[in-house]
Order: structure tokens, then sequence, then C-alpha cells
């Protein structure tokens, strides 16, 4: 049984034909493309659960083929570069990537990573509201969806696992190392500045002011709390 269909996006030649021995081994299926053209011309075709998309190829080049990936998917991307700046990592980020590995990498370290990327985490009935009513903005959690003035307003997966989290523990100072492992996984805790910009996303989406933002609010130096206001009042 496949784990998942990953999309392999590089201009190398040798690092496609490595990472598909070593993903197939691992019991992913797996296809490549050498260009962003080619990965966003496969994309139109076939359903993949991942892409590994190099940041700094030719032509479109990584991030333009993230963006339009983006917009027409929720799959899981990773993108894979030669820089570890933090620009770097905001600019994939920005771009719609749920996660960045920098080269070389180890293979126990890709595979971290692809795991992370692929995780859900479960919205189970039992856990808190399954629906939430934000002025004109209303979460239905059972079903994933964001509806902002009647209007649905697409959210990534990981947007919504965060959002997800948040929302269920309101009120309270949620610290970076906390959200990062709920909603990436146990390796996670130091990347802080993925939840800088999953939370410039949210406030994007979810805000009637994103630059003075009422719901998602920040605890300097510590982290993140969801403002949910007393309905009573």
């Amino acid at each position: 049984m496949s784990l998942g269909r990953i999309l392999v996006v590089d201009d190398d030649p040798q690092i496609r034909r490595v990472m598909r021995t070593t993903l197939t081994g691992e019991g992913y299926e797996v296809q490549d493309a050498r260009s962003g053209e080619e990965a966003l011309d496969q994309l139109r075709t076939s359903r993949f659960d991942l892409m590994l998309l190099d940041m700094n190829m030719p032509g479109a080049g990584g991030l333009e083929a993230c963006r339009q990936a983006r917009a027409a998917s929720d799959m899981a991307i990773i993108m894979l570069t030669v820089r570890n700046t933090e620009q770097d990592k905001v600019q994939a980020l920005d771009a719609g990537a749920d996660d960045f590995i920098t080269k070389p990498f180890s293979t126990p370290e890709l595979l971290a990573r692809i795991r992370a990327a692929l995780r859900r985490t479960p919205s189970s009935p039992e856990s808190g509201p399954q629906r939430l009513a934000l002025g004109n903005v209303e979460i239905d959690f059972q079903s994933r969806k964001l509806i902002v003035g009647g209007s649905e307003v697409r959210l990534t997966p990981k947007e919504f696992d965060l959002l997800r989290y948040l929302t269920l523990h309101p009120n309270r100072a949620i610290p970076h190392r906390e959200l990062l492992q709920a909603v990436w996984g146990p390796d996670y805790g130091d990347e802080v500045e993925y939840l800088r910009v999953f939370v410039k996303q949210l406030r994007r989406k979810i805000e009637p002011k994103p630059d003075k933002p009422r719901y998602i609010l920040t605890e300097p130096w510590v982290g993140y709390r969801f403002h949910l206001p007393d309905p009573s009042l």
C-alpha cells in the first residue's frame, strides 16, 4: 500500500534519481519533473499528496511554481534550497510552502519532513466547537471551511490546523514551541518564522483589519493568543 504520491521537482537529474529511488523504497509513489513549468503541467492531470520543489531553478523558478501550485491545490509542499537564510524561509512559506529543507540533507531528515508535511491534525467531533462565528467570519471545523462575508475562503491544511489549535485554546497565551509541535510535529520547536508567516496569512483571511488584529493576538516573546469575545457582552 502506497504511503502517498510525491512529485519531485528539481533540474538536477541525479537528485531526482536519488530521491525517486529513496522514496520508492520507503513506500511512496514518485513522479518527477525537471522544471516548474513541467511540474505545473503534471499537476493539471495528476493528483499528488506532496511536492518536493527546488527553490532555485531556471525558468519560472521554484517560488512561482509554488505560488501557482498552492493556488490550485491543498497538497503538502516542501521547498528545497542550497541557502539557509531566514529570508529564503519566509519567501518559501509566503509562496505557499508548508516546510523548508536545506541541501545537502540526510535521508532521515527528508523522511521526517515528509511525514510532518503529510501529517494532519485531527478535528475530532468531541474536541471543541464544530462551528465558530466571529462577526462575518464563520469557521466550520467539521468540513474544514472558512466563510467570510458569505463567501468561502481557501485555507491551506497547515493554516487550518493552526487556526484549529488556536481556537481550541482560546484566551490563553500559547508558546511558539507548543504551536509548532502541535501543528508540524514533535521534531519542531525553533522555527518561529514559520508561525510569523502563517499567522500573517490567517490574519489576512479572518481579521477585519489584519494590521490591527482582533482575534489572533501576538504575545511578545511568548507566542500567540486567540481572543474569543464573550458572547454575553
